[in-house]
């Protein structure tokens, strides 16, 4: 006699625990079989393989130091097939939607969205083990969406994820015990990720889905990284770097002169040659000319990024530079272009003073999402403008604040084109007008200097809306929201140990985005006929009104 339900918590769906592990298995990386045509290139054929060291290959030599640092991961190839796997009965259901037939479906089209950031400090008081850095980095994907053709060769989809920036369904790949600015260990780590990338995108995945063995090819956009992981990524100057863009080779000055009118240019492989071109210095020139010939390029970049924006980071740099307005307009600065340090800090208490009596914002060491989207509203700015002492200068930032309201719909909705599509229209129009206002009223802030995130909000959203169709769905938000996801698997379900903690949140969070047991659960909800129908009194002495409430192991 044991308990299917473990009812009096409510916590945990099957009892004994190998009833758990035997249905985790399913659901896990590692435990279905599939083939790649051709092979994958430096990849092993083993199907069966589940969470691996994250330094498993590293071959160290006897002058290296040893790797201060613990990961943990699954092999891509094998977590992209338990996704899809994952998404059965959706790419099935799309085929029934569209009528499509099974025996005749071409080539599926599968896109995947990659993310990555450092979560800041994780530390703990507890744990054995050797003493590690107290941060941590996560790399993860979301299948955003799967395509095919239909008998008359048109594009079909079957398949597109509703809640692209939802934690729900970006899956984690590798966890790691590292600083994201510690680039030896970074591409230590993330290069056999990038090398199984690679050959993936080379070959052609053969997959059993609905009885047919199913062909997928995988198109990888890795969109999910903030400015400071993508210069690291492609080997650019860091942020304060004279070359503002990872988009395109203006320089702050030319930014700033000329707000608007920049197209996309830079690409991994255009930094590729470029770093052969600073390494080699082949037209023997000096430091400054080589520097100015290779726009920033000063390391050889080790993963691809899809050229965008994140519109997380995004936000978050430009109303980093509101708050920053906002004090400037305070303390009339228009007036006094070198105020003492005494004085910006009275017009910041002042600031952070209004908006927590105002607006209930409490001031933060470093700006975040949250307060963000808050501190960039018609109330923040009314509440502001009651600390501006000239009416014009209050009707000068309440249009700016305006136009940015206005443009940012654009960049941070899923779908511009359904969702705002007359605000898509008017993003040129209120973009040269924000650029016209910062190079006339504001220019005693930037008279030849502008901020990375502002240049790339004005000049490059809609080239890139007009060729991939959106922003916002591409954002790294379902990543940043697994920070709080890790902090709880490593409270409440890791093993106190630093060898196993990171295994123990990889699976509980892999199980976590798995749609099987969010529908699973949704159709369970409060259900106490559910119950009862997978519990029979002989089975049980627990009482068959409890119910199942949520999702955790």
């Amino acid at each position: 006699m044991y308990r299917t339900v473990k009812a009096t918590s409510g916590r945990q769906i099957f009892q004994p625990l190998h009833a758990l592990r035997n249905a985790e298995k399913a659901l896990l990386p590692g435990y279905h079989p599939y083939e790649w045509q051709p092979s994958l290139k430096n990849v092993s054929s083993n199907t069966e393989v589940g969470i691996i060291d994250g330094l498993s290959g590293w071959k160290a030599s006897v002058d290296d130091a040893q790797m201060d640092t613990i990961a943990r991961r699954f092999r891509y190839d094998v977590a992209v097939v338990a996704a899809l796997k994952d998404l059965e009965e959706d790419i099935l259901e799309g085929i029934k939607e569209h009528e499509l037939d099974d025996s005749s479906t071409e080539i599926f089209t599968v896109t995947v969205k990659e993310s990555c950031d450092g979560m800041g400090d994780v530390s703990e008081k507890h744990g054995g083990g050797p003493a590690l850095p107290e941060k941590a980095v996560r790399y993860s994907f979301t299948i955003m969406s799967i395509a095919t053709r239909d008998e008359e060769g048109n594009n079909v989809m079957i398949f597109q994820e509703s809640k692209p920036n939802s934690e729900l369904c970006c899956k984690p790949l590798c966890l790691m015990f590292a600083d994201e600015s510690d680039h030896e260990t970074l591409t230590a780590i993330l290069g056999p990720v990038v090398a199984e990338r690679e050959a993936m995108k080379e070959s052609r995945l053969i997959l059993d889905i609905g009885g047919l063995s199913r062909c997928f090819r995988f198109i990888f956009r890795g969109t999910g990284y903030d400015e400071k992981l993508v210069r690291e990524l492609e080997g650019l100057e860091a942020s304060g770097s004279t070359y503002i863009c990872t988009l395109c080779d203006s320089t702050r000055v030319e930014a700033s002169r000329n707000m608007i009118l920049h197209t996309i240019t830079r690409s991994h492989e255009e930094n590729l040659e470029r770093y052969e071109i600073w390494r080699s210095n082949p037209f023997s020139e000096s430091a400054d000319d080589l520097r100015d010939r290779v726009k920033g390029v000063s390391a050889k970049p080790f993963m691809e990024t899809h050229p965008s924006i994140d519109a997380l980071h995004c936000d978050i740099g430009n109303a980093a530079e509101f708050y920053k307005i906002f004090q400037d307009e305070i303390g009339e600065v228009f007036q006094n272009p070198n105020p003492p340090k005494e004085e910006r800090k009275r017009w910041q208490s002042a600031l952070d003073k209004q908006l927590r009596k105002k607006m209930n914002l409490k001031p933060i060491m470093r700006m975040n999402g949250n307060f963000a989207r808050k501190l960039i509203t018609s109330e923040a700015v009314e509440a502001v403008c009651e600390l501006v002492p000239s009416e014009e200068r209050k009707e000068a930032l309440r249009e700016l604040v305006n136009l940015y309201l206005q443009m940012k719909p654009v960049w941070r909705s899923t779908c511009p084109l359904k969702e705002c599509p007359d605000l898509l229209c008017r993003y040129s129009f209120n973009s040269q007008r924000f650029a016209e206002l910062l190079s006339s009223t504001f220019s005693y802030r930037y008279d030849g200097k502008i901020t990375n995130y502002l240049h790339k909000t004005l000049a490059h959203v809609p080239e890139i809306i007009e060729k991939e169709g959106s922003i916002g769905a591409w954002a790294s938000e379902g990543n940043e929201s697994g920070n709080k996801l890790f902090r709880r698997f490593r409270k409440m379900n890791a093993r106190q140990s630093k060898c196993y903690e990171l295994e123990d949140i990889l699976k509980h969070h892999w199980l976590y985005t798995s749609k099987y047991l969010q529908k699973f659960m949704e159709a369970h909800k409060n259900s106490v006929k559910a119950i009862e129908a997978t519990i029979t009194p002989i089975e049980t002495e627990d009482d068959p009104t409890d119910v199942i409430d949520s999702l955790e192991f």
